[in-house]
């Protein structure tokens, strides 16, 4: 499995910290069980942008101009 980027930690962790507190804004609960379960609602919301978020993929790297590439054909005479 890769390692997360930087970009998929932070929008991952911004995530769980903006979805808690909206949450919590919204529903107005005070209770222990209310509170934990949001908690794992912002975790699994923050999981889930985190691992949705594109990789970038590696570059081929290219040929020099004027080279020949190994699958390239070049046609011959007889």
């Amino acid at each position: 499995m890769p390692r997360p980027t930087a970009a998929q930690l932070a929008y991952g962790s911004c995530t769980v910290i903006f979805s808690t507190l909206a949450m919590l804004l919204l529903s107005q609960t005070s209770s222990g069980t209310g509170i934990a379960v949001i908690a794992v609602a912002a975790l699994a919301l923050g999981l889930l942008v985190a691992m949705t978020v594109p990789v970038p993929k590696p570059r081929a790297a290219e040929a020099p101009a004027g080279t020949a590439q190994e699958n390239e054909r070049v046609p011959t005479t007889l």
